[in-house]
C-alpha cells in the first residue's frame, strides 16, 4: 500500500516534522507499506495544489493528515481518500475546533489520540477510533540509573525530578511542581526522615537519546499539565521505567493502570479535558511527591506500555487496518 502522510512544515524539527508523526510513518513503512511524505508551508488552503501535484507523482491510495488544520489541505483535494489523526491541539481554542472539527466530517475515518478529544470537538466524525500515538522501543534504551547518572554528572545523594516540558511552558504547569517541592524543602519532619536535596531538570532543547537518558537517571518523571492529548513523553519515560507523576487529564489514569510506581494527581473538574488546581491540590501535590520520592525503585513501565499495545509497531498495524478498511468502502 501506499500512503502519503499530511503534516505542518515546521523548523525546529529534525525533517522538519513532528517526531512522532515520523516515527508513525516510518513504523507503517516497516510492515511492508511504501510511505512518503508532505509538509504544509503557509496557507492551508494555497497549498491543495501543492498536495495534488504530489498525489499525481506519487500515486498514494491513503492520504493521511495529522492534526485537524493539516486536514483542511488534505480534505480539499478529491483524488484519494483522506484518513485524519487529532493530536489535542484542534479543541484548545474555538476557532481552530471549528475548522478542524467540520474536516473530520469529510475524512473517511478520524483517528482521536485520547477520547477526550472527540468529546471536545464541536462536530464528531461518524467513523472513528481512539489510538495513541506509539513509543519508538528500539529508541527507548533503558541505562542503569547509576551509569545513566554517571554519564550526565549528576551526583548520587541528590533527588531528580524530570519535569516533562520547559519550565516556561504554563500548559506544562512548572509552578505546581515548584511549589511543592519548596514545601518538602522547607518541612523540618521531612527533611529529618529523608532529604532537601531535591532537584528539578526541564526537558528543553535536548534531543530524544538526552531525554531517554534523562529518564533513567531521574527518580522521578513529573507531568503536571493542564492540558494533554496522549502525552508522548509520559509514554517514553513508562518505557524505560521511570516512576511517573501526572494530573488526572487526558489517558493518563488508563496508561498508568495499577502499575506501582505511578502517582495521578485528583482532577477538581473531574474531567479528562483540562486541570485546574483547588485550595486542597498542593497539600495533594506534596503528599504525592513524598510517595514518589520515597519509592526509590524502578517500575514496570515498559511492560504496561506493551500490554496496552502502544509500542510503533502494535499502533501501526491498527491503522493499517483503518486503511484497509476505508479501501473496501
Amino acid at each position: 500500500m501506499k500512503i502519503l502522510l499530511v503534516s505542518r512544515y515546521k523548523n525546529n524539527f529534525p525533517d522538519h516534522q513532528l517526531p512522532f508523526v515520523t516515527e508513525q510513518g516510518e513504523a507503517i513503512r516497516a510492515l511492508g507499506n511504501e510511505v512518503d511524505y508532505f509538509l504544509v508551508r503557509g496557507n492551508y488552503i494555497t497549498a491543495v495544489g501543492a498536495l495534488k501535484t504530489k498525489i499525481r507523482e506519487y500515486r498514494p491510495e491513503i492520504v493521511h493528515a495529522h492534526y485537524g488544520l493539516s486536514a483542511i489541505t488534505a480534505e480539499l483535494q478529491s483524488m484519494v481518500p483522506v484518513v485524519t489523526t487529532f493530536h489535542n491541539g484542534e479543541t484548545l481554542n474555538w476557532h481552530v475546533n471549528l475548522m478542524s472539527s467540520l474536516m473530520s466530517l469529510r475524512a473517511k475515518h478520524v483517528i482521536y489520540v485520547a477520547q477526550h478529544i472527540r468529546d471536545l470537538s464541536y462536530f464528531k466524525a461518524k467513523h472513528y477510533s481512539i489510538i495513541p500515538c506509539g513509543v519508538p522501543m528500539e529508541q527507548m534504551v533503558i541505562t542503569p540509573k547509576d551509569e545513566a547518572r554517571q554519564q550526565l554528572g549528576w551526583t548520587p545523594d541528590k533527588k531528580y525530578i524530570l519535569f516533562g516540558g520547559a519550565f516556561s511552558n504554563a500548559r506544562k504547569n512548572y509552578a505546581l511542581l515548584r511549589d511543592a517541592v519548596e514545601i518538602l524543602k522547607n518541612d523540618t519532619s521531612y527533611i529529618e526522615r529523608h532529604t532537601s536535596n531535591i532537584e528539578c531538570v526541564e526537558m528543553k532543547g535536548l534531543s530524544r537519546v538526552e531525554c531517554v537518558l534523562r529518564m533513567c537517571a531521574a527518580d522521578l518523571f513529573a507531568l503536571p499539565s493542564h492540558s494533554e492529548g496522549s502525552p508522548q513523553a509520559l509514554k517514553e519515560a513508562m518505557a524505560v521505567n521511570c516512576p511517573c507523576i501526572a494530573t488526572d487529564i487526558a489517558d493518563v489514569r488508563e496508561l498508568f493502570g495499577s502499575e506501582p510506581g505511578h502517582w495521578v494527581l485528583r482532577n477538581p473538574r473531574k474531567t479528562h479535558e483540562r486541570w485546574e488546581a483547588d485550595e486542597q491540590s498542593l497539600d495533594e501535590m506534596v503528599a504525592l511527591l513524598k510517595e514518589a520520592i520515597a519509592f526509590n525503585a524502578r517500575t514496570n513501565g515498559r511492560k504496561r506500555i506493551v500490554e496496552l499495545g502502544l509500542t510503533n509497531e502494535q499502533v501501526a498495524k491498527r491503522i493499517i487496518h483503518i486503511y484497509h478498511e476505508v479501501l473496501k468502502v
